[in-house]
């Protein structure tokens, strides 16, 4: 992830303890409305759920997404290298040598010292640690960090495919605290899509939409918005925040307040304080913090307090 974004702003399990039906009192005329998120899948479901042969989803997804990215570089010219992207300091070139940094620094590889100066996209230690990997990729040939890419991945899919139960099952560090190293894995999905993304707008390469990188991140954002309205906007108890997606398939995403805590809803309120309606696209990218709140028509419609609905969408990036 990008230094501006190095740390997720999240309890470990941010959502799994909060999730409930909507009382009466809350919710009168609940009505379902829409396909919400898969809760059972964004929650639990991927970081346990095995395949009948004993194989891990989460190796079929990395795959996915490495190769993706790939077809997004690959045969680009150098000076497309260079362009910038939506997070500040990073170009093109930037993006896949943190990506390579990454996986190389999960291999057990030696890290390179970390600059002695910081650029001001850089506010905290990781960042820095990230920036290292960065610092070395510039100056060298767009091409031959691809190179290194590749073997990287070939790398890295054949160590994860050597692990066995007990490994995928082993508590250890990740960005969200201590958590299974299968779901460590599911956040290198997450944060590997969300910089193909970037480096796909970047060069104008639209793609690798439609996959599990794409569903796992807007699954992952969906479930920490009780956490965005709950601890960051702090609405009074009783308020419901709507997100209606649309997309393929629509999704609905319900938050309700209450004792300070938010909490997912699994039908609408007939009567919510805020209903946002936006697309896939600009929903992540709120929540991953690569674009800042919309302002006017378009992208996003609100009804409701407009002011609790700015801060709403302000508040929505989980990442620094």
């Amino acid at each position: 992830m990008h230094p501006k974004h190095a740390r997720y702003q999240a309890a470990p399990h941010p959502v799994a303890s909060e999730r409930r039906r909507p009382s009466e009192t809350v919710a009168p005329g609940g009505r379902r409305e829409g396909r919400g998120i898969d809760r059972a899948r964004a929650t639990t479901g991927p970081y346990d759920a095995r395949v009948a042969s004993g194989g891990e989803p989460v190796l079929d997804a990395l795959d996915d997404v490495w190769s993706s990215i790939v077809e997004a570089t690959d045969g680009i010219g150098e000076a497309d290298w260079d362009l910038p992207t939506d997070c500040p300091g990073w170009s093109v070139r930037d993006h896949l040598s943190h990506l390579v940094g990454m996986e190389r620094t999960l291999l057990g590889d030696p890290q390179p010292l970390a600059p002695a100066t910081r650029g001001a996209h850089v506010r905290n230690d990781i960042g820095a640690m990230n920036e290292a990997w960065v610092e070395q990729g510039r100056g060298r040939p767009g091409e031959e960090v691809l190179a290194e890419w590749r073997v990287v991945v070939d790398r890295r899919l054949e160590a994860l495919r050597a692990l066995g139960p007990e490994e995928w099952e082993r508590i250890g560090p990740s960005p969200i605290g201590r958590v299974p190293y299968r779901r460590f894995m599911w956040l290198r999905v997450m944060d590997s899509w969300v910089h193909e993304q970037d480096m796909r707008s970047a060069l104008g390469r639209p793609g690798g939409l439609g996959g599990p990188g794409q569903r796992h991140t807007i699954e992952h954002v969906a479930c920490l918005m009780p956490y965005v309205v709950g601890r960051k906007v702090r609405p009074p108890d009783g308020t419901t925040v709507v997100w209606e997606i649309e997309g393929s398939p629509r999704r609905t995403v319900t938050v309700c307040v209450e004792g300070g805590r938010g909490s997912l809803l699994d039908e609408v309120p007939s009567e919510p304080t805020v209903v946002l309606r936006l697309d896939e696209a600009t929903f992540w990218r709120l929540g991953c913090g690569r674009t800042p709140p919309p302002e006017g028509a378009g992208v996003v419609s609100a009804e409701g307090p407009p002011e609790l609905a700015h801060r709403v969408l302000t508040e929505m990036n989980f990442m620094i």
